[in-house]
């Protein structure tokens, strides 16, 4: 059984687990605390970083396969799993994917979810005491041009990189569903964008991430709801 250590309200973890849905790949989860780590997680990634994958799937070495990065994963299971592909067959389309995933974990997680994340959960986790308000302030002004890029892409695309769902799409549903489940995402002024969010959050892939619950933060309203 493929084991995935993650932490719950990491995005890029989630990218994973829609991943590994996609590719009907079965799998247990692993919480580790990345602030208070375990030598045993170390052992198995000395960054101290999730996520990582560990498959019992044997190389030449008969060996299992330990694989570390969310954007990693992702390219190793399209290489060895059938199922949804997630990277597409053209270079252009690859490039394409791999700009707008990049978008989403690197860009979009600086400016956005990761202060939000930070001020909103791991503040109360680690008992540091009251978010920082500018902060947030900051990152729920820099959502717009990103909801903006998205409706662009969806308006002229089927999906964020073309015709195909992609990672490209797993990377930017993932932020989003954190968000989401703070109701930070203000989907009622960008309609393009929450028509494709209603679509990924339909699949079955997406579906287990709803049932989701962080401790001592209850989701917003509507963060299940399929038709929200």
């Amino acid at each position: 059984m493929r084991t995935l250590y993650q932490t719950m309200y990491c995005p890029r973890c989630r990218k994973v687990r829609i991943a590994l849905a996609e590719k009907k790949q079965e799998f247990t989860v692993v919480e580790e605390d990345t602030w208070n780590l375990r030598d045993e997680f170390l052992r198995i990634n000395l960054a101290g970083t999730v996520p990582v994958l560990v498959d019992p799937r044997s190389d030449e070495t008969n060996d299992s396969v330990t694989v570390v990065g969310s954007a990693t994963i992702i390219e190793y299971l399209d290489e060895v799993y059938e199922g949804t592909t997630l990277l597409p067959g053209s270079v252009k389309g690859r490039a394409e994917v791999r700009r707008l995933q990049s978008w989403f974990d690197d860009k979009f997680a600086q400016e956005v979810s990761s202060r939000l994340i930070f001020e909103k959960m791991e503040r109360r986790a680690l008992n540091l005491g009251p978010p920082d308000m500018e902060v947030i302030r900051a990152a729920l002004e820099h959502i717009h041009y990103h909801m903006e890029l998205i409706g662009f892409l969806t308006e002229h695309r089927r999906w964020l990189a073309g015709d195909e769902l992609s990672a490209a799409d797993l990377a930017a549903a993932a932020h989003l569903s954190i968000l989401d489940y703070m109701g930070d995402v203000p989907w009622h002024k960008y309609e393009a964008a929450k028509d494709w969010y209603v679509r990924i959050k339909s699949r079955p892939s997406f579906r287990p991430l709803l049932s989701d619950r962080i401790m001592g933060m209850h989701p917003a309203r509507h963060y299940d709801d399929l038709d929200f």
